[in-house]
């Protein structure tokens, strides 16, 4: 290959500025062309099974790819974009944001290879990038004297400890504790999840129901803000204690009903039926039915385990990524918080693929068209290119840096 066949590859100075203006104008995209791609390969063309691997954890590679690769993918882009505008301090960009890109990105091809002897490698890229986040949080919160960011300090490690544990797990084939890591891994970012919702859900519940922005007219109950991330974390303990399935099922209830307690925050009115806000508390509903279904499973009465962990984690914790990666992307173009078209297809696909997946799992005899996952993974994944279909453009022209509304 010729130089000048490969800087053709490369991309222009404007959009390389426009790419790596910040974290979430970089992570957003990358992560959401992870989550179209991975289901997709791994059920439609794989058929559960990885080609490149003779692993017999198929199934742990798919979760830890969709929760570290995908999920993760967003929690980076997130947190440096929002970690700085939260402590009013500069964010990353530029080559270290590239950096944390890549790591993260050859993480992601030992993943798409399954390549097992090289498990120790993308153990290492994946910690290194997000280790960086806990001690970049941690910095902002030392600098700034400040407690606000106590709780992602607290989380990022849960999912950093959780990370290697599914790797060192996979390579030796230890299945119990590769499924306690994947629960830890969800738990955690469902911990998250609470954090940012109850960061977001305020703002732009106000922007929707005044977008003038001269008054405040909705206020948060004070005595729910965090309580969802707490009792999340409360599962993540128990799980990590190896409590028993009761006291583990009776925390997961009550963390549940944390969750379907933020349904609330969208009783404003007919704004709170709009996609904007509907799909933040959708994404607490269904993350909050997921686990007292789990919870419910755990304590022996009749329901589907496993389907109420997908309710959670693909349901809750996939809408509520989509709903972030949709309202920041317009806040911080400049952009009126109005959903395209497009953007309201790819969540009521995501929507819909979540119910197709979990609805085998309460009726086994039910049979779906193109098998129990062939449906719902190209649902799910179409929901997400469609989302890269509308920002992608958006995020990476160099006309929208320095257009932020938030």
């Amino acid at each position: 290959m010729s130089v000048l066949t490969a800087m053709r590859m490369l991309p222009s100075p404007d959009l390389a500025k426009a790419m790596s203006a910040e974290g979430l104008r970089l992570m957003f995209p990358l992560a959401a062309l992870h989550a179209a791609l991975w289901p997709f390969l791994w059920v439609v063309v794989w058929s559960l099974d990885l080609p490149f691997a003779v692993t017999s954890l198929p199934s742990h590679w798919h979760a830890q790819e969709m929760l570290v690769g995908s999920f993760g993918g967003a929690l980076l882009g997130f947190l440096t974009s929002a970690l700085p505008e939260w402590t009013d301090t500069r964010r990353i960009s530029g080559r270290p944001l590239f950096l944390l890109a890549g790591l993260w990105a050859l993480a992601r091809i030992l993943g798409l290879l399954a390549l097992e002897k090289a498990w120790i490698i993308g153990l290492i890229f994946d910690q290194a990038w997000i280790l960086f986040l806990l001690a970049y949080a941690l910095r902002l919160s030392w600098t700034k004297k400040s407690t606000d960011l106590l709780g992602f300090i607290l989380f990022v490690p849960a999912f950093a400890a959780a990370a290697a544990m599914l790797r060192i797990a996979m390579a030796l084939e230890l299945y119990d504790l590769s499924e306690s890591a994947i629960r830890i891994l969800g738990f955690a970012l469902l911990g998250l999840l609470g954090l940012a919702l109850a960061r977001i859900t305020v703002p732009v519940t106000n922007l929707i129901l005044d977008p003038t922005e001269k008054t405040s007219p909705y206020r948060p109950h004070l005595g729910r803000i965090h309580l969802s991330a707490g009792l999340a974390m409360l599962v993540i303990l128990a799980e990590a204690a190896t409590l028993s399935d009761a006291v583990r099922g009776y925390l997961m209830i009550a963390a549940g009903a944390t969750f379907l307690d933020r349904v609330a925050e969208g009783f404003v009115g007919r704004e709170g039926l709009s996609f904007e806000l509907g799909g933040l508390w959708l994404s607490s509903a269904l993350a909050g039915t997921g686990l007292l279904v789990s919870g419910l499973s755990l304590i022996g009465l009749p329901l589907p385990w496993l389907g109420g962990l997908h309710l959670a984690l693909m349901g809750g914790l996939g809408l509520g990524v989509l709903q972030v990666l949709s309202i920041a992307g317009l806040l911080h173009i400049g952009q009126p918080l109005r959903f395209s078209k497009t953007t309201r297809m790819a969540i009521l696909l995501l929507v819909l693929s979540v119910l197709l997946r979990v609805l085998p799992e309460f009726a086994p005899s039910l049979s779906l068209p193109f098998g129990a996952y062939g449906l719902t993974s190209a649902l799910f994944s179409l929901s997400f290119l469609l989302w890269a279909k509308a920002y992608i453009p958006l995020l990476w022209s160099p006309e929208t840096v320095d257009q932020e509304r938030c």
